[in-house]
């Protein structure tokens, strides 16, 4: 029993530090008010489902920021994509890179600074990437109740 209550108390400061350090925002809230008992993994099914279609999308910009002279409508159009993606889970880091990365689309600035910041926007994904797939794997290990519990 203890051991159960140290993972519940694991999974809550976890979590906790998702917001604490800037990574979500409140819509990772909002998916976590949809999951009930018939759906207890619902929000960790939509992240997955988020990382595994934006893989494309970010292959598709690797692509296009390739391509000379670069096409500032089509990166725009996918970075909209994806920053629309990223928000539907709270990515909150992610979603600000995005936005600075349209930025500097809409001014033509592509060279050096829609590529150091699309490097920048994808350190953001895959820290996390990482975060949320440890934050999940605790969570499971805690049992279902804790998946979906708002901070203190």
């Amino acid at each position: 029993m203890e051991r159960n209550n140290q993972l519940h108390r694991q999974v809550i400061l976890s979590r906790q530090s998702l917001f604490d350090q800037g990574f979500l925002d409140e819509q990772f809230l909002q998916l976590e008010e949809l999951q009930d008992d018939a759906n207890p993994n619902f929000v960790e099914e939509i992240v997955t489902l988020h990382y595994r279609d934006s893989a494309r999308l970010i292959l598709s910009i690797e692509q296009a920021l390739e391509r000379n002279p670069l096409d500032f409508n089509k990166l725009d159009s996918l970075m909209h994509q994806f920053k629309g993606s990223s928000s539907s889970i709270g990515a909150k880091k992610v979603k600000a890179e995005c936005t600075l990365f349209r930025e500097f689309c809409s001014a033509g600035n592509g060279e050096g600074r829609c590529i150091r910041t699309f490097q920048q926007l994808k350190k953001e994904y895959a820290t996390l990437k990482k975060k949320l797939e440890a934050y999940f794997q605790l969570a499971r290990q805690a049992g279902p109740a804790q998946t979906a519990c708002r901070p203190k």
